[in-house]
């Protein structure tokens, strides 16, 4: 099944026309970008906690990052990390998008959608702990509202007075994709202006523990070697911290107030389940990115770069790879995963699109770690340990989730006169 090259349409449904970033690399869009074309890992010793007794000691966090400097007394005290990250997010996208971005809408013009995984389990892991130690009295009353997988989407909600649809999706990696293209349709229906995206902070005992009931954690102590995707020492990944807010407008009204950038459109998105094990079909991940590819009518020699799930998993690899291969033909297109410099981040994953998008504004694709070395039965052709220079027309971000759920994402450059470029 190969999807074919459609004529693009003259105005673009959604672009990007803001970013915010807080990320294991840095925090703000140019430190990190900074970071991952240098190919500086934000990898390291897990420091929120004492790890010591668990069988993962390193992931990637956000360096410096105070919520006290970023988020206002009353809500840091009443949210969890994950959100105090998607707040501060938020604002830099807000910012990035320019002053008048929210100057001439109404309340009702503006919507939120974010992608959760796994809630607030700091600030639930402290409140049990009181629970049990102190009794039910001394549990604080924002327990049942901080942990909830819709707090950062309600927060960023009532901070910005954004009353126009919003909504939360819960599919771990593949959610944060999913938000994205929820925020597409919710630009169709009406709304002007959709902040979107996701963050995730679960590196706290409570958080790490539920993580490695996947199974699917390294626990290798060496930084270069903990998190090698598509190569044959593959063990697991890492976790990390952090994510990407993206602010998602309707062209047409980008184009009015004369946004100071638009980074890309969004151009296309499909969502798969895997089937039952043991039913004998294909993972879900091929049909993703086949439907992405038809639903932005971008033909695969049309995409220049995929950002890839890299789960790191041996199986889990080699089903991607097979995907990839089947789509775009052996080493057929340039595959890149910035992640294993952050680990992996959950409903943080639009840093993932946040990454694409910067590739497609500067014309370079940035690298895996330099500690991957790729495995030739993947037939991938994938860039490694330095930046290769684009050109970046389009890039397509693939993503699974725990459990089977698959997404892909196309994104596409757009010209100053707000029309998708495509390939001649």
């Amino acid at each position: 099944m190969t999807p074919a090259a459609g004529a693009a349409t003259d105005t673009p449904t959604a672009w990007v026309t803001g970013l915010g970033i807080v990320a294991p690399g840095g925090v703000g869009v140019e430190e990190y970008w900074s970071a991952m074309l240098r190919g500086e890992s934000g990898i390291g010793p897990i420091t929120r906690f004492d790890a010591s007794g668990y069988p993962v000691r390193l992931a990637g966090e956000v360096p410096g990052f105070r919520a006290e400097e970023r988020v206002p007394g009353r809500l840091a005290v009443q949210t969890d990390r994950w959100t105090h990250l998607g707040l501060a997010a938020a604002e830099a996208a807000l910012a990035d998008a320019g002053p008048d971005a929210l100057a001439a809408l109404s309340e009702y013009d503006m919507a939120v959608v974010t992608a959760a995984s796994s809630g607030g389990t700091e600030f639930g892991q402290r409140e049990i702990e009181r629970l049990w130690s102190r009794g039910p009295r001394h549990v604080g009353a924002y327990q049942s509202i901080a942990w909830f997988y819709a707090a950062t989407t309600g927060q960023i909600s009532i901070r910005h007075g954004m009353r126009g649809p919003c909504g939360v999706i819960a599919a771990e990696q593949a959610g944060a994709l999913d938000a994205l293209a929820h925020a597409r349709r919710v630009l169709r229906d009406g709304a002007r202006l959709v902040v979107s995206g996701g963050t995730d902070a679960s590196l706290c005992p409570y958080g790490l523990v539920a993580q490695l009931s996947s199974g699917r954690l390294s626990t290798r102590e060496d930084p270069a070697r903990a998190y090698v995707p598509f190569d044959a020492g593959a063990c697991g990944h890492l976790p990390g911290e952090g994510g990407a807010m993206l602010i998602v407008e309707d062209a047409r009204s980008a184009r009015r107030r004369g946004a100071a950038h638009a980074y890309g459109e969004i151009a296309g998105h499909a969502a798969t389940f895997d089937p039952p094990p043991g039913s004998g079909r294909e993972p879900g991940l091929r049909r993703a990115i086949v439907n992405a590819l038809i639903d932005a009518r971008t033909a695969p020699q049309e995409i220049d770069v995929v950002f890839a799930d890299a789960a790191a998993v041996p199986a889990l690899d080699r089903a991607e790879a097979d995907a990839l291969a089947r789509v775009f033909g052996p080493r057929g297109v340039p595959v890149t995963a910035p992640k294993t410099l952050t680990g992996r981040l959950y409903a943080g994953a639009a840093l993932d699109v946040a990454t694409a998008l910067l590739a497609i504004r500067d014309d370079v694709i940035p690298p895996t770690a330099a500690g991957v070395t790729p495995h030739p039965d993947h037939r991938l052709d994938l860039v490694v340990g330095e930046p290769r220079p684009g050109p970046v027309r389009a890039a397509l971000v693939a993503a699974r989730g725990f459990g089977g759920m698959n997404a892909a994402l196309v994104l596409r450059r757009t010209d100053p006169r707000g029309r998708a470029r495509r390939h001649r």
